[in-house]
């Protein structure tokens, strides 16, 4: 992600249909730093309209949420930001 992002947005990752030694192996071989959590009934998933992964969901300041499909490259990335926290 665009360092311009880095202490302006949270990032959480989100893991579906596994279990929690599974992700673990996930994030370590990935090397991911950011927060990550398991979806394993698939509520959130249901819940922002994420029918599998990967998949991105944006909740803007005011609540409202977008969900992107698949995955992004840098600067469509940071286009949804920029679209997701008005410009700022």
């Amino acid at each position: 992600m665009n360092k311009k992002w880095a202490g302006r947005v949270t990032v959480v990752g989100v893991a579906w249909s596994g279990d929690e030694a599974s992700m673990q192996a996930f994030i370590d071989r990935h090397g991911i730093t950011f927060q990550s959590m398991n979806d394993q009934t698939g509520a959130l998933f249901a819940h922002f309209g994420v029918p599998a992964q990967p998949a991105w969901v944006f909740v803007s300041p005011d609540g409202t949420a977008k969900t992107y499909l698949g995955a992004m490259e840098p600067d469509v990335l940071d286009t949804a930001l920029s679209n997701t926290m008005g410009g700022r």
